[in-house]
């Protein structure tokens, strides 16, 4: 169903467990079982493409009329639907260049400078070899130790990394400085940010404290703002200035008059982008259902054949990571021919991540043949869910998952419904000093 990718992504990556961590397993930019420090490491990962199903995803939610408002309102902010410009800039001394996207094109004259998330595989490639590589890797591995949703919050301090790169905004010709900081994540557009810090918080406190230019081009109608004398950024529309051919204009009429100025000339798009981004589905460790694929050399990536399903983990005296998945160890279970050209091949030895078997394990339950997952026939008699009762923890990740795998089966033809639960209801849980009482944490009582 082409629902499947396999591409770069950096994850956390112990040194002292030498494996792969959740965020969560992430204390201080420690491990919180070994203690180990956390830094970041760029690996070949399979996702599943949910944002192909994004906009589906997002409109449904107007139709479940008994989910909490606020589970509903969790979902679209994880969505996160935007309408704008998506234009290219081109890097000094690179080939390769990079988009932005943007809400608020009235404001591109005055970008001065470009911020990039910290797990932007980019970061790499343009302090690879040079000066700045060190001090910039530090910050990155700094930076992505951070709560990603307390990096972005606006009373989180805002700190960043020059990169020693610049890009040429593509309007006006100018040069501007690259740099990495904390308050931009991945999720949002390209995980490129266009900076225009006096028209927007954020950049206003960054450039404040790392001494970049301010240059004021929206203004308010009847005033004229100087970049010295600005305490905060003006985040309003109002009337053009320092913007070549529109200025005089109204935000809104210059919006147009320059999405249509880059599209004619070739580097710029109008676009409906979405904060959501595909879900990373391989592990790097032993429990958790293997991955039924082969690589051979002759013919990449080839499916495991249908009649050897389900593969099974097999039995091995240590799981425990050795700076590879553990799979890798059971070299006799990995050796196998492939499907296709009856060559030597191996298996893929990460695992799923457990969020696959919970994105649709409630069809299992109504339905359990031995030959295939569920039985079509019962499942439709027997679902959607009525009532499904869970923690508000599950609000994001679980059940945008389960929406996400009820409606991919749907289209292979395998149910008839695409939303699994009516009606949710979610519990409470048990503190103890403020935290939830959690195994993980230790602070259980009976």
């Amino acid at each position: 169903m082409g629902l499947v990718e396999r591409k770069e992504s950096s994850a956390n990556w112990c040194t002292g467990c030498r494996t792969v961590l959740a965020n969560e397993q992430v204390v201080g930019g420690r491990c919180e079982r070994c203690k180990g420090e956390v830094t970041q490491k760029v690996l070949e990962q399979w996702f599943f493409k949910i944002t192909d199903y994004a906009q589906e995803l997002l409109d449904d939610l107007d139709t479940l009329t008994d989910w909490p408002a606020e589970v509903l309102t969790m979902q679209r902010n994880w969505l996160g639907r935007s309408e704008g410009v998506e234009f290219d800039l081109t890097v000094e001394g690179l080939e390769q260049g990079f988009g932005v996207f943007t809400t608020r094109l009235d404001t591109v004259y005055g970008m001065t400078y470009v911020v990039i998330a910290p797990e932007h595989p980019l970061v790499r490639r343009l302090v690879a070899g040079t000066e700045r590589e060190a001090e910039v890797s530090a910050f990155v591995n700094r930076a992505l130790i951070q709560d990603r949703f307390l990096r972005a919050a606006d009373e989180t301090e805002k700190e960043g990394v020059f990169t020693g790169r610049h890009a040429v905004n593509p309007v006006n010709d100018r040069r501007i400085p690259i740099w990495v900081a904390n308050y931009v994540l991945l999720e949002y557009g390209t995980g490129i940010v266009m900076a225009v810090p006096a028209h927007d918080t954020r950049d206003f406190a960054f450039a404040r404290k790392y001494g970049l230019d301010i240059l004021p081009v929206v203004m308010p109608p009847g005033e004229t703002l100087e970049a010295e004398t600005m305490t905060d950024a003006y985040v309003e529309p109002g009337i053009l200035a320092n913007s070549g051919p529109f200025d005089g204009k109204t935000s809104a009429e210059a919006v147009d008059g320059i999405a249509e100025m880059m599209e004619a000339g070739g580097y710029g798009r109008r676009r409906v982008n979405f904060r959501l981004r595909d879900w990373c589905i391989s592990r790097q460790r032993y429990w958790g259902t293997p991955i039924p694929l082969i690589h051979c050399d002759r013919c990449g990536v080839v499916p495991v054949p249908y009649e050897e399903l389900p593969v099974l983990l097999p039995l091995i005296k240590d799981f425990r990571p050795k700076g590879q998945p553990p799979l890798a160890q059971a070299e006799e279970w990995g050796r196998v021919k492939c499907p296709r050209c009856k060559a030597e091949a191996r298996r893929e030895v990460e695992t799923l991540d457990t969020f696959v078997d919970s994105s649709w394990y409630f069809l299992r339950f109504a339905s359990q043949p031995a030959d295939r997952p569920f039985d079509k026939e019962t499942v439709d008699r027997w679902l959607p869910v009525d009532t499904y009762i869970g923690g508000i923890t599950h609000a994001i990740m679980h059940l945008m998952y389960a929406r996400f795998f009820t409606r991919a089966l749907r289209d292979a033809g395998l149910l008839s419904f695409s939303e699994p639960f009516r009606r949710l209801f979610t519990q409470g849980m048990v503190t103890l000093g403020g935290k939830a009482m959690s195994k993980s944490r230790g602070n259980t009582v009976g």
